[in-house]
């Protein structure tokens, strides 16, 4: 029955089949005569239509949609049915394909049949989805028909390839490729994808695109391997299918290997492509790369990609122009465009994988940071580290190091920065909020490079980005400036003034933030407040008056509130603000004068401004001396400056020198008359006057008819025979009438070169016997007198140091003479007058707002008010701060009389504490301006005196003698320490006063750092004269007493100041080349021009040396002055000195002369005081001792030496004596070397690298025998506690023992488990060695506890822990080496450092005895003991700690 049954089927099925056959053919001619009736329903007979409609499908003719009248799946599922129970199944499935494609013979019938079917609307009403599928996509759907549909379809697309479009706008191969996207299921992939790859082939390149691109959503998982061979060999083949080849791999599931191939492909033609296709590429690359690769590929990306070379020549120049007419329309065509939208879809790949892969930023950030070579770094790598940054938070920090370090070192450097903005602005100004948070964090840095960065970022993000950024900018920058961080508001300020230099009519419309931090002035020093009211003068009076004419009148009103105010503070805030503006109008007309025909009416506009302006001031000051001296000051800096118009300038010059001879000089003849507490006399004239001629400083009569120290007002009424005011005025005024003199006659001062010579009218200064019996009052008048009578004549010295004529050089000379006779008097007056308080020499605002520094001060010093109250507390802070290199330094600036040497006793006596007090009053005396210093090129001076009728009457030769070269050297130091420091140095805590340190340098600070380098290197030729000089002195004392510096026949005085002028000549030398701005590549000429100097001291001038020969020279030129050092203090500044220049070098081969020298230092005798320990500073010794181990060759060679033949020789010396190896070692400084060479010895077992069993046998024999040295050193030391047993001793040994222990562990345990059996021996000494160390180190953790000393105890803890750990760690190595029966346990007692034991344990000593067991052999038995008592320590520790416990 069966076999009937499938008879009848097959019968039934032929002549199902005969039917369709014939059905089929008549169609043809039927559809031939329908095809002109449009949107008619397909009828037909044949089995394919029947079907179809059976199912849900009717089929329409002409432009309409085939129409569906069931759900898309309920018509699969019945024509699955159906076809799959016809009774000629699989006969039927041939006849339905065959029905379709006769059916799309026809063009239209075809195109409906790829189009989507439209539903009837009750079904459409009744479904929830409205799409609907294309008549193939459903047929395609069901299983059965699938292949033989796929099939139809590529055998009907070869007819479309190369036709253009329909007219109707379809490209029917893409329609039928669209028809295989997303099917639910592919029933033979396989041939699918051999049928896709063989089209692509063949197919036109537009269509090879469309192909390749459709891949994905085409083929299922398990063909993505077969096309990506196939997809990577075409791309061999045809590189122009490289961007739809690459998108496709990047989203196919491929081989490692494979997709490595093709990168390493596309990395070759990185260069080749285009910008088009170069986002394709980037992320094909970003998406291949894996964890364990990343780093590898960024670097080879970041290497190969050149961006600019991408970026079209158009793009850069629109960026151009866009820059120079912001706000208006490019003209950039279409290609210029595209070029655009490339690069941005380019930065949202990178910045895409960036944020969404952790490996490629951290590797991106990786390779960048490997890159060393400044010339290797692009400004690509800007641009990624700040997308970076603004797209992934976790990796903030680390892009802030990476930045840090590269602007530290060098490799990001303005220029770098500036073309990174110019290129890419585009792309930063979308992450502009980023890039100004990574600019302020910048600026809090404690780096001088870095802070500038920061400024440049501030200042490229105004200067590139668009309005709205740049009111951001303007904005961070406010608050950096009202913040109250002096570094961080100088910062600002200069990129803000910066800012308005360059772009003054963009600052213009955020002028209203800048006004903001007047608000913000009693956080600013003065020099901050000159520049802001500078920024804000230009903003309100640069150009274009009209339109910031609000400006003009906020800033008028705002001065003249201050000028008004009755606060000393705000009314001197004022005066700093209306001069700097009056400079801003006078300096705009002395411009625009020479530029307009029409410049009367407006210069005398400005004329009348200006001179109303300093009228105010002048009135509103007069009042107040201090104010009054301030605005005399600020005007003279406004003059120096050059910014003071001419008319205004001649106006200026005759009032200023009508009323200084007013008020301060009169005729010799005119002599006072009066009740003065002691006799007028005119001292110090250089020129013999008769008593009808010449004129005289008026002085001791001003200041005793009017107390300077009061806020009295002077009389300035016209009809006044005298004009009363304050002697305090004498030196700011004398400067201004000199600045305004010297401007108007180009350098002359011939109109005012009597007041060089003139006497003053003083009385005796010298006190002699009668300063004892001086009353408080009195002293305090001489020393006002004496400070008053220095200021002038530091002025004068400011004023005519740079006059040419020998006359003139003789006379400053003379007056720097008396400067220092002075400064001797004067030490005599404080030392009786200690609660003095001196008048002002310095009026700015940093002198105000502070106490008195002492309660002590008498009632009627208090008086004086509040200029000398909060002067003294600036006084006081200055000492507490003073101007030294280090911290460990401080006793070399300021000498004290433990660094006095016996010669200097001698002659200095009772006076020693003086000296010292007269350093700390420095800030009262007027700054020496830099060029005084140019008086070092003075040699010997002909001075030449004439009579009374002009006839030369004798010859004097003037020459700048010790006493004043030191002075000079002083000031000098003094300077460059204060400027040339790093801002880091000077950084002052939150809520603590600020800018005390630069009290007496207003002057300085008015001139950038590379100016002074640039005014010292031209005296470097003068200083070495005097340098090689001062050395020859102590070479021939030293040849004239046989080496011995304290002979019979010494001049203790000139020995002392040549010693000082040494010392001062040598920190000058290092505070110049020790200043850090020689790394600046527009400073590197400076460095040169100075180590020039320095090398042709040696031998003969050679043009174009090179960098490294120069600081070669130099090393060996000032190497030579090591003979001839006379204290300790010059010979710690030669040392450094020199490893400043070494630093400066790659060669390393003068390191060892640095630790030769340092040693000859440390072994050579210097003087010292009698009733002293010692003449050389700890804080100097500890400094110079580590210089010559960190230099040394052999550290722990140099340690044994020093602690087992120093150290011997000085406990067998006397108890006053010291070690004759070392005589720099004594038992006042044993403590010291101590904690040197604990602190070294550490630090180099710490940095050798632990042993592994990789290693050779060499390296092991070769770090075995290095730490058997480095145990054999430690032995030494730590023995030394049972002769040096004071508590600083201890305390290194504690200290430093654990940490030596603890490198034990980590270094060298590792060495000794692999090294054990072949060195047996070898360890077991080692271990035996080290053992009794620690057992040392037990008994001093008991001695610290029984002392209950707490500076001790704190320490026991850590090191009974790290003992325990080393017991731990060799019973450890002995399981790794198989001996663990050689490891016995024992207890060992608590003793103290004398061996004694500690009673408090005797109830345990049945338990605590030591003992051992016999081995059976000598090296087990050797380290049984070894075990024993390592194991041992960790007992001890546990008693004590229980017996401390009970106690407690």
């Amino acid at each position: 029955m069966v076999s009937k049954k499938r008879l009848s089927k097959l019968e039934d099925k032929e002549s199902l089949t005969e039917d369709t056959s014939k059905a089929s053919k008549q169609p043809l001619s039927k559809k031939t005569k329908k095809s002109h009736v449009h949107d008619e329903v397909e009828e037909n007979d044949s089995v394919f239509i029947n079907l179809l409609k059976s199912s849900g499908v009717i089929l329409k003719t002409g432009e309409s949609q085939n129409q569906l009248t069931v759900d898309q799946i309920v018509f699969q599922k019945k024509l699955f049915q159906t076809l799959r129970k016809h009774p000629s199944y699989p006969k039927i499935l041939e006849d339905f394909v065959s029905g379709l494609e006769s059916y799309i013979e026809d063009q239209d019938s075809f195109r409906n049949c790829l189009l989507s079917c439209e539903r009837l609307q009750d079904e459409e009403a009744s479904m929830g989805a409205s799409y609907s599928k294309s008549l193939i996509k459903l047929l395609l759907g069901i299983d059965i028909l699938q292949p033989a549909i796929i099939k139809v379809l590529f055998e009907k697309l070869p007819e479309f390839i190369f036709e253009n479009v329909n007219g109707d706008g379809l490209n029917v191969p893409r329609l039928i490729i669209s028809q295989l996207k997303w099917l639910d299921r592919i029933v033979d992939g396989k041939d699918l994808t051999t049928k896709i790859m063989q089209l692509i082939s063949v197919a036109p390149l537009s269509l090879q695109h469309d192909f390749i691109t459709s891949l994905p959503e085409i083929l299922g998982d398990s063909q993505h391997a077969d096309v990506g061979k196939e997809l990577s060999d075409l791309f061999m083949e045809n590189t122009s299918l490289t961007v739809p080849i690459l998108d496709v791999l990047t989203s196919l599931q491929l081989d490692p290997k494979l997709v490595s191939q093709v990168r390493q492909l596309v990395m070759g033609k990185l260069l080749s492509v285009s910008l088009d296709d170069l986002p394709v590429i980037i992320k094909f690359i970003l998406h291949s790369v894996t964890a364990t690769d990343a780093v590898e590929v960024i670097s080879e990306l970041r290497e190969k990609l050149d961006l600019q070379h991408f970026i079209l020549p158009s793009l850069f120049q629109a960026s151009q122009s866009k820059l120079k007419n912001k706000g208006r329309q490019s003209s950039s065509g279409n290609q210029e465009t595209s070029s655009q939208d490339c690069v941005t879809l380019f930065f949202d790949v990178i910045k895409s994988a960036v944020k969404y892969e952790k490996i490629i930023s951290e590797a991106w950030i990786k390779a960048i940071e490997n890159t060393s070579s400044e010339s290797e770094h692009k400004t690509f790598d800007l641009v990624i580290l700040f997308i970076i940054y603004s797209t992934n938070t976790q990796t903030k920090k680390y892009v802030e190091r990476v930045l840090r370090n590269k602007v530290r070192s060098g490799c990001f450097e303005e220029q770098l920065l500036q073309s990174t903005f110019c290129i890419h602005f585009l792309v930063l100004k979308d992450i502009c909020p980023s890039i100004l948070s990574l600019a302020q964090s910048l600026l809090h840095s404690l780096d001088e490079s870095i802070i500038l960065f920061g400024s440049l970022l501030y200042k490229h993000a105004f200067k590139f980005f668009d309005t709205y950024c740049q009111q951001e900018v303007v904005g961070a920058l406010v608050t950096h400036i009202c913040s109250g961080n002096e570094a961080e508001v100088d910062t600002a300020l200069d990129a803000l003034l910066d800012l308005v230099v360059l772009n003054l009519s963009a600052m213009r419309l955020h002028a209203v933030f800048v006004k903001g931090i007047l608000d913000y002035l009693d956080n600013m020093s003065p020099r901050q407040i000159r520049k802001l009211f500078y920024i804000l003068s230009m903003l309100a009076f640069s150009k274009q008056h009209e339109a910031s004419s609000h400006i003009q009148d906020d800033l008028h009103l705002v001065i003249r509130k201050q000028l008004s105010s009755t606060i000393v503070r705000y009314k001197l805030i004022g005066i700093i603000g209306a001069v700097t503006m009056a400079g801003m109008i006078a300096a705009d007309r002395s411009r625009s004068s020479s530029l307009t025909q029409g410049r009367t009416d407006m210069s005398n506009e400005q004329y009348t401004q200006v001179t109303s302006l300093l009228q105010l001031v002048h009135s509103c000051s007069k009042q107040s001396p201090q104010a009054s001296a301030l605005y005399y000051d600020e005007f003279a800096t406004l003059i120096q400056t050059g910014n003071l118009a001419p008319k205004a300038l001649e106006w200026a010059g005759q009032t200023i020198f009508n009323d200084f001879q007013d008020a301060f000089v009169v005729d010799l003849c005119a002599f006072p008359e009066g009740d003065y507490p002691f006799p007028v006399k005119a001292l110090y004239g250089l020129e013999e006057y008769s008593s009808l001629d010449g004129i005289a400083i008026n002085l001791l009569p001003l200041l005793h008819s009017q107390d300077f120290a009061e806020d009295g007002g002077r009389t300035t009424s016209q009809e006044s025979d005298q004009k009363l005011v304050s002697p305090l005025c004498l030196a700011p005024y004398f400067r201004l009438l000199r600045l305004c003199v010297e401007r108007q006659h180009n350098g002359s001062l011939e109109e005012i070169d009597g007041l060089l010579d003139c006497p003053i009218f003083l009385t005796d200064l010298e006190p002699g016997e009668r300063l004892a019996s001086m009353s408080v009052k009195e002293s305090s008048f001489m020393c006002s007198l004496i400070f008053l009578t220095l200021n002038w004549f530091r002025e004068v010295v400011n004023a005519f140091c740079q006059q040419t004529s020998p006359e003139m050089k003789g006379k400053v000379l003379t007056r720097l003479k008396h400067i220092v006779e002075l400064q001797r008097i004067l030490e005599k007056y404080l030392a009786v007058t200690p609660y003095y308080v001196p008048p002002l020499a310095d009026f700015d605002l940093e002198t105000l707002g502070v106490t008195p520094a002492t309660t002590a001060i008498s009632a009627k010093i208090r008086k004086q008010g509040k200029i000398g109250g909060r002067k003294r507390k600036a006084d006081g802070s200055k000492t507490s701060s003073s101007d030294t290199l280090t911290k460990e330094d401080s006793s070399e600036c300021v000498p004290t009389p433990s660094d006095r040497s016996q010669l200097e006793k001698e002659f200095i006596g009772n006076e020693e504490k003086t000296s010292v007090l007269l350093q700390n009053y420095h800030v009262f005396f007027r700054e020496l301006d830099i060029e005084v210093f140019s008086i070092l090129h003075c040699g010997l001076v002909t001075k030449f005196i004439f009579d009374t009728e002009m006839h030369t009457e004798a010859t004097e030769v003037v020459q700048l003698q010790p006493p004043e070269l030191l002075f000079l050297l002083e000031d000098l130091s003094q300077k460059l320490e204060n400027i040339l420091t790093p801002p880091v140095a000077r950084r002052i805590p939150f809520l603590k006063s600020k800018g005390h340190r630069n009290i007496g340098f207003s002057h300085l600070h008015q001139r950038s750092a590379q100016q002074i380098v640039h005014s010292v290197v031209q005296l470097l030729t003068p200083m070495c004269n005097h340098l090689e000089n001062i050395h020859n002195y102590f070479q021939c004392l030293a040849a004239e007493n046989q080496g011995v510096v304290d002979g019979p026949g010494m001049k203790v005085q000139e020995y002392h100041i040549m010693s000082s002028c040494y010392q001062r000549l040598l920190q000058i030398f290092y505070a110049l080349f020790a200043w850090n701005g020689f790394f600046q590549p527009q400073n590197l000429h400076l460095l040169y021009s100075a180590l020039e100097v320095l090398t042709n001291r040696l031998k003969q001038r050679e043009p174009d040396q090179a960098l490294e020969e120069l600081l070669s020279q130099s090393f060996n030129y000032l190497q030579n002055f090591s003979h001839s050092i006379p204290s300790f203090q010059c010979a710690l500044y030669l040392i450094r000195l020199l490893m400043v220049i070494l630093e400066k070098s790659t060669a390393t081969k003068n390191k060892e002369k640095i630790a030769s020298l340092a040693k000859r230092f440390l072994c050579r005798v210097w003087p010292r005081a009698e009733k002293e320990k010692s003449s050389i500073s700890t804080d100097q010794l500890h400094t110079l001792l580590s210089i010559y181990l960190e230099h040394t060759d052999s550290v722990l060679k140099a340690i044994e030496e020093i602690a087992g033949v120093g150290v011997p020789e000085l406990i067998n010396s006397p108890k006053d004596g010291s070690s004759s190896t070392f005589p720099t070692l004594t038992r006042h400084t044993f403590v010291i070397f101590f904690r040197v060479m604990m602190a070294e010895l550490e630090k180099t077992v710490k940095s050798l690298q632990a042993g592994t069993a990789a290693d050779s046998h060499q390296i092991h024999e070769e770090k075995l025998l290095y730490w058997n040295m480095a145990v054999r050193d430690f032995s030494i030391l730590i023995n030394l506690i049972k002769v040096f047993d004071s508590r600083p001793v201890l305390h290194v040994c504690l200290k430093y023992g654990r940490l030596f222990v603890e490198a034990f562990l980590k270094q060298c345990m590792p060495l000794l488990d692999f090294s054990f059996r072949k060195h047996r021996e070898d360890v077991l000494s080692l271990l035996e060695t080290f053992q009794l160390n620690t057992r040392l180190l037990h008994h001093l953790c008991g001695h610290s506890k029984i002392h209950q000393d707490m500076k001790l105890t704190k320490h026991v803890p850590l090191l009974k822990k790290t003992l325990e750990l080393l017991v731990c760690r060799v019973k450890a190595m002995l399981i790794f080496n198989n001996c663990r029966e050689a490891f016995w346990l024992g207890n060992l007692k608590n003793r103290d450092l004398q061996g004694e034991e500690i009673l408090s344990q005797t109830s345990q000593e049945s338990t605590a005895e030591e003992s051992e067991e016999n081995m059976p052999s000598q090296a087990s038995k050797s380290k049984t003991e070894d075990g024993e008592d390592e194991v041992s320590d960790g007992e001890k520790e546990q008693d004590s700690d229980e017996s401390e416990d009970d106690s407690d």
